[in-house]
Parts: C-alpha cells; structure tokens; sequence
C-alpha cells in the first residue's frame, strides 16, 4: 500500500527529486519509471561561432532557464558538419544561409515550426523567403545577424577613379598590388566574372570547365593582387588601420570598428553590388533536449533586444526590424547605413550554390591557392 501511495504521489509531482530517488530505491522502484518530467533535464547543446556563446545574447532563454546552454564552438560550417556527422550530438546550429544546405542534404536537419517563434512577424520580410531558410518547402533556419560584404576603404590613400565611381575591380587592378585584401573563398572568382559584366545569378552556381576557366583568369588576378587573404577580421583591421592595405572585401564591423579607432575609412557600395550574408538557427535532429528549450533559444535570439546588443556592440545587423528601432542611431550610421530596409531590398543576398557545386568550387579555390604557395 505504502508502495502504491509513493508511487501515486511521485507521479502528480508531490516527491521531490532526492526523495523520489531514495523512495524509489526503498520501494524497489526501478529509476525507468520515475516520471521523465522529473528525470533531469538534458542541457541544450548548441552549436556556435565564438563570442556568441555569450548570454548576453539569449536572455530571454536565461531568464526562464537559469543556465546558458552547452556550446561547441566551431571556426567554420564544414568543420561543425563534420563535426556532426562524426557523431556528435547538439540541438541547435548558427550556419549561415550558403552553407545551411550542407546540412540539409546530409539529412541532420528539422523543419521550424515558425509559429512557435514570438519573434517571427518581425523578421525582415526579404530574409523570410532568402535562399536558405525555405528548402523543400521547410523552414531550416531562423535568420538572425546579418551583414554587407562591400569595400572598406582609406579616402586617403585610393586614387579619385576608384571614389568617383566605386568597383570590385580594385580587388583585381594592378595599380594596388600587394595593397587590397580579400576574404578567402571562391567568392574571388565569381567576383572577377562580376567586374567582367556577368550577374551574380550568373555566376554564383559555375561549376565544371566554366569554373576552371574563371579560375584561370579571375580566381589568379585576385590572389596574384592581394596582399594576403583574410579569414581573421582583426588582421584586416590592423592592415588598414596602419595603411598597409588601402581597400578590402569586409563586412560592416570593420567599418565601425575603425571608425572608433579614429581611422578614416569609408565604406562603398560597388557598381557590381553589394552583398548580403546572413546567418540564423538551425534545428539538428541529433539533439536530445526538450524542443521546447531549442525553440526558446531560437526565439531568444530572434528578440529586438538582442538585436540593439549586436548592432551597438559588434556593427553587425539583425534579422528583427524592430532593433533598428531601439538601437543607438550613432551605430547604426557606423555600419556604413541609413536605411536598413532600403538595403536589403537592394542588395545582393547571396544564395545557396548546389551541394555539388559548393564542394566543387571549394576544390577548385584550394587548388588555385596551392599553385600561388
């Protein structure tokens, strides 16, 4: 009898968690069928790009959980694929639209539920429908930060040409030789067929014998002018600052991170485009804590709130319109932008290349790289 009542209390959630153990273990209950309500919870295992581990950015999540999640951090998207795919478990993804793909594919992925985001409505309606958030008619990623990929540049130390009529040329002209910088990645030679005339939409999914040949021209002007190839932004940083490169490929921190610095630099849209990139959150079907907690996360992370904190503290935007709103105006300027919405609208979002297109221009890139060591 005295077993029954235990057992009926533990089940309406009346024993507490030390009890209900050494009851259990009294009563030969066996710890299976202890409520999983009340069994411990398993921690959210997120995986992340570093200094976005920090709670600052997923308060609303902290406040209802009282502990940050599990973070794995990875320095790019192959190495957390990879990571996955080896074995490891984690509830939640940060990739960014052109890689979101990947995982998909590889069948590591679960739809959003947008309507359990409270968030959602508010998220810029061009990033709603980008490449890489809706896949087979799913939603796959939550959009999140964002940000331009223009030419950062020293007003200073361009010649007039180049600032009367701004070009992803100057990445390629040989009056700046050992001067300009860009970022390491085959976008190198899709932006060289860009400069030639062609659209993105043209180039951005060139595989086979058309790739090789842009390589061949476009991906050997771009290695053989820039200085060196960034993956760290602070090198860039430091480079421009001191003079040593005078126009680069950079995203809207660099702006204002200098800015603060007292350097003078200006931020120009190309006569090709401007790019957009954007990351977001992904739902990983290897995960094994409560949804619930995954979707809160997301949500978290969705928040104006959060928003104003990325804008003001990293010159990165937010895929939530309402931060443009509260963020500090000053900021906001410093990205290199007066009208957020306008920008999107207008500027190029890059897309998601096929899977095998993707793996293909990656090999064709670290070729080309390794002829030029």
């Amino acid at each position: 009898m005295q077993r029954i009542k235990f057992i009926d209390r533990m089940s309406q959630g009346k024993v507490s968690r030390r009890d209900m153990i050494a009851g259990a273990a009294a009563f030969g209950v066996s710890a299976t069928l202890l409520p999983r309500a009340s069994r411990a919870a398993e921690l959210l295992t997120c995986l992340e790009w570093g200094g976005y581990d920090d709670p600052s950015y997923f308060p609303a999540y902290m406040s209802k959980y009282g502990t940050q999640p599990n973070f794995s951090i990875f320095a790019g998207e192959e190495e957390a694929l990879a990571k996955v795919l080896a074995g490891f478990a984690a509830d939640v993804m940060h990739p960014c639209n052109y890689s979101v793909g990947r995982f998909v594919h590889a069948g590591l992925t679960v739809p959003i539920d947008t309507a359990r985001l409270s968030h959602w409505n508010d998220v810029f309606p061009v990033l709603k429908k980008a490449d890489g958030v809706v896949m087979n008619g799913d939603v796959v990623m939550a959009p999140a930060d964002w940000g331009n990929a223009a030419i950062a540049y020293r007003p200073d130390l361009v010649e007039k040409d180049f600032i009367d009529s701004p070009t992803w040329g100057i990445l390629y002209d040989e009056r700046y030789k050992g001067r300009v910088s860009t970022l390491d990645d085959a976008l190198v030679i899709q932006m060289g067929l860009m400069v030639a005339g062609k659209s993105y939409d043209e180039v951005y999914n060139l595989s086979g014998d058309a790739l090789r040949a842009a390589a061949e021209e476009w991906g050997n002007k771009g290695l053989d002018t820039a200085r060196f190839l960034w993956t760290d932004a602070t090198t860039l940083q430091q480079a421009m600052a001191s003079g040593e490169i005078v126009a680069a490929y950079a995203w809207n921190d660099l702006i204002s991170n200098l800015r603060a610095e007292g350097v003078p630099v200006e931020y120009a849209v190309p006569k090709e485009g401007m790019f957009t990139w954007f990351c977001g959150l992904t739902l990983l079907n290897s995960g094994k804590a409560d949804e619930a907690a995954a979707y809160d996360f997301i949500d978290a992370w969705l928040s104006p709130e959060t928003g104003k904190l990325l804008i003001e503290s990293s010159g990165y935007g937010h895929a939530n319109t309402k931060s443009f709103e509260i963020a500090d105006a000053e900021a906001v300027k410093n990205m290199g932008l007066s009208d957020p919405i306008a920008m999107m609208e207008n500027s190029i979002v890059f897309k998601t290349p096929d899977n095998a297109v993707q793996e293909d221009q990656n090999k064709v890139w670290e070729d080309l790289k390794a002829m030029h060591l």
